[in-house]
């Protein structure tokens, strides 16, 4: 079996000075390195890399241009996040409202098996779930504050408060194996249907996993992917082998997604945040063109144009 053995800082600026890259300030770039960690700044480099040169970066490639595609994912990813813990307050919001409205505001009460699903398919799943969110009561109710105040006045945790500490993930699953009337409740608020929905909330549990855990961003593709939308028509999207060939599991794919869930404030807000460091790094990053860095996160040339459709 190989190993990876350890390499100071010196050697680790000789194996990217190896490769082609151009370093200015040599102790600048030893900072950065010890302070961001070698493997995850030398991530980054695939962008950069020569196509015809195995293992070496395209002529000119300085290690600003290296760190700036660091700096750019570290940033886009703090926006996404934001924007998908937005997303995620709302649909815990959606789905607590929905289920205490309809069948009460005590535990005993809401986690009935028969307030959900009755496929014989998902039973196993409904069990799954239920457990899961009576496993959080049980674990969060004496230490998160509201969880904690509930139980100690009330004796019970309403839905309304246990969702906030439920993962994104769980609240995905439990969304479906509601019965299809709750979903359809749900899906209608933000005028999508009850399959569609699903999936964006499973994919979009994916990218918020991503972001929380500081993972590589701007290349990411997910395994599941969003049904086509009259966006990716009215953005000419391209096509291959009659699929289009961005936004169905790409950063893109947040963008659409985002669009459908946001506010129209909050989504004009996430585009210029977006927009803004999208310009921050065409102007840093000269080796490399920005139709290759949008392509790199799925976004077609026009993406901005998105903001204005309906």
């Amino acid at each position: 079996m190989k190993t990876k053995i350890f390499k100071n800082l010196d050697q680790q600026i000789e194996i990217l000075q190896s490769r082609g890259l151009m370093i200015s300030d040599i102790e600048k770039a030893k900072d950065i390195l010890f302070r961001e960690n070698y493997f995850f700044v030398s991530g980054y480099r695939h962008i950069f890399m020569n196509p015809e040169k195995d293992n070496l970066f395209l002529p000119g490639t300085t290690f600003d241009e290296l760190y700036g595609m660091f700096v750019f994912d570290r940033h886009i990813r703090n926006i996404i996040f934001k924007n998908l813990l937005i997303v995620e307050n709302n649909i815990k919001s959606i789905i607590s409202y929905q289920m205490s409205r309809k069948y009460g505001f005590k535990e005993r009460d809401y986690l009935n098996p028969r307030n959900f699903t009755q496929d014989s398919m998902k039973l196993r799943q409904v069990k799954d779930i239920t457990s899961k969110m009576r496993r959080q009561i049980r674990v969060n109710g004496s230490h998160h504050t509201a969880t904690m105040h509930y139980l100690s006045n009330y004796g019970y945790i309403p839905m309304w408060i246990l969702v906030k500490v439920l993962s994104f993930g769980l609240v995905s699953e439990l969304y479906m194996i509601l019965k299809y009337e709750d979903q359809l409740e749900i899906s209608k608020v933000y005028d999508l249907d009850v399959e569609t929905l699903s999936i964006y909330l499973s994919i979009l549990a994916n990218f918020r996993n991503i972001c929380a855990h500081e993972d590589i961003l701007y290349d990411y593709r997910t395994q599941k992917k969003i049904p086509d939308t009259r966006y990716h028509a009215l953005l000419n999207i391209p096509m291959e082998e009659e699929e289009y060939k961005r936004g169905k599991n790409d950063l893109f794919a947040i963008v659409i997604m985002l669009k459908k869930m946001l506010t129209k404030e909050e989504f004009e807000s996430f585009t210029y945040e977006m927009g803004y460091e999208i310009d921050l790094l065409d102007g840093k990053v000269q080796v490399v063109p920005l139709s290759k860095i949008l392509h790199a996160i799925g976004f077609p040339t026009n993406w901005r144009d998105i903001v204005d459709l309906k």
